[in-house]
């Protein structure tokens, strides 16, 4: 690899690595105080575990040559110990797989969204060494592992024989993250009280900037090397945030009147998760109107969320898995042939199978995530119990899990009791029983 090209890739690896505390503000921002840490700990905690996971026998889960040339899972035990990429093989091999390491931990955190506020933290971390076993590799192999026919190496099914187009995991990340938050949800059920209010607006935005930042990376890093196509994607990024900045206060304005930061920073990230599997197939104008879309779709979905009474505390279904179906359908029916990756959309003369192969894909990736993480999540509701009891929910899951809490809210140090549970100190919450989107409704704000 040419030098320029890793210092690249390793600024890419730094720049990803942001998002980790940035996902962890984000998350923490949008829910009440006394779940904050338990919150970070969640993210930060997926990170950990998926590092194991991956050097033991994940990456070669993920990458390894598909087991019986099936294009369906990789050898395990091609990079056990990460042994074969111990020596500079002139091909960042190294610098790869610890990029691989952070793709599948931000799928894992991202998910935590089902789970905030009333999941034992070691269930969780012990549901992210089976699902990252059992739901990502298998559909990261499926996206991310190429044939070498020259090598005699098979890859994943849905890239080398589907020709599914995604650039950056739209799939294996954002779609897959989105299913798995939703069957957690469900198996979990709502937490006791669904009305907590954001507590940390500003820090919900400073998170969304760190995302931001560190998607420049993401999107950018999967160029592969310092030249056109990592400067190309960047900016699309950029375009795909402004426009789902747009996107979902123009919504917001419409539906409510009024337009909101919590309505912002969602826009932030729904557009760049609508762009990553087009962003080398957008035009500059089509990335723009990409995040645009990706904005609305996740803004209808978090109705819809709503309206069915789902507890998916942050709404990662609606954000990434709706949006990032929202920029593969832009791909497929609008797609710009001038751009790096050369697709011509169905509305621009495309191939006509791209209205099969693409949806083909997407149903595949959400029915597959969707029903093993259900199977693996109530398998260990029925043996290990994975909820906490409703006394340490209602006292807060920081206190219960973690024996912290994140903020001193009294002169003399000492936190205010709960209401409903006096003899446990947590922070005192919001009292006006509103939800985080529900705050936004014209109703809350007359009142």
């Amino acid at each position: 690899m040419d030098p320029s090209d890793l210092a690249w890739i390793l600024a890419a690896f730094a720049l990803v690595s942001l998002m980790f505390p940035g996902l962890s503000f984000l998350y923490g921002g949008m829910i009440g105080g006394h779940q904050v840490l338990n919150t970070f700990m969640m993210v930060m905690g997926s990170l950990a575990v998926t590092a194991v996971v991956y050097v033991l026998y994940g990456h070669g889960l993920v990458m390894g040559n598909s087991l019986g040339g099936l294009g369906i899972i990789g050898n395990p035990l091609e990079y056990a110990g990460f042994r074969s990429v111990m020596e500079d093989d002139g091909a960042g091999g190294m610098m790869w797989a610890g990029f691989y390491i952070l793709f599948a931990a931000i799928s894992l955190a991202l998910a935590a969204s089902g789970a905030i506020g009333r999941m034992k933290f070691g269930a969780w971390l012990i549901f992210g060494v089976l699902w990252l076993t059992f739901v990502y590799s298998p559909l990261a192999h499926w996206v991310f592992a190429f044939d070498d026919e020259e090598a005699g190496i098979v890859g994943g099914w849905m890239v080398n024989v589907l020709g599914f187009h995604d650039f950056a995991g739209g799939t294996a990340i954002h779609m897959n993250a989105g299913a798995t938050g939703l069957a957690l949800a469900l198996v979990l059920g709502p937490r006791h009280n669904t009305s907590m209010r954001p507590h940390n607006l500003p820090l919900t935005l400073l998170g969304a900037g760190l995302i931001m930042v560190g998607w420049f990376g993401f999107n950018g890093g999967t160029a592969g090397g310092a030249n056109f196509l990592a400067s190309y994607v960047v900016v699309t990024s950029l375009l795909a945030a402004a426009g789902g900045m747009l996107g979902f206060v123009v919504v917001e304005r419409i539906r409510y009147g009024h337009s909101t930061l919590l309505g912002l920073a969602t826009g932030i990230i729904a557009g760049l998760v609508a762009v990553t599997p087009a962003a080398d197939a957008v035009s500059p104008i089509g990335a723009l109107l990409t995040g645009f879309l990706g904005a609305a779709v996740a803004a209808w979905a978090i109705t819809w969320k709503r309206k069915h009474r789902i507890d998916d505390t942050v709404d990662v279904f609606a954000v990434h898995g709706m949006a990032g179906i929202a920029g593969v359908f832009y791909v497929m029916l609008l797609g710009d042939a001038s751009a790096p990756a050369g697709i011509a959309g169905v509305l621009r003369g495309g191939d006509a199978s791209l209205l099969w192969r693409e949806p083909l894909a997407v149903l595949v990736t959400i029915v597959y995530a969707f029903t093993v993480t259900w199977i693996i999540a109530t398998l260990m509701k029925k043996t290990m119990g994975i909820r906490i009891e409703p006394n340490a929910e209602d006292s807060g899951i920081d206190r219960s899990e973690h024996a912290e809490s994140a903020y001193q809210l009294s002169p003399n140090g000492q936190e205010f009791a709960s209401r409903k549970n006096p003899e446990h100190s947590i922070p005192a919450e919001f009292p006006d029983g509103t939800s985080p989107r529900e705050e936004h409704t014209p109703e809350n704000r007359k009142a």
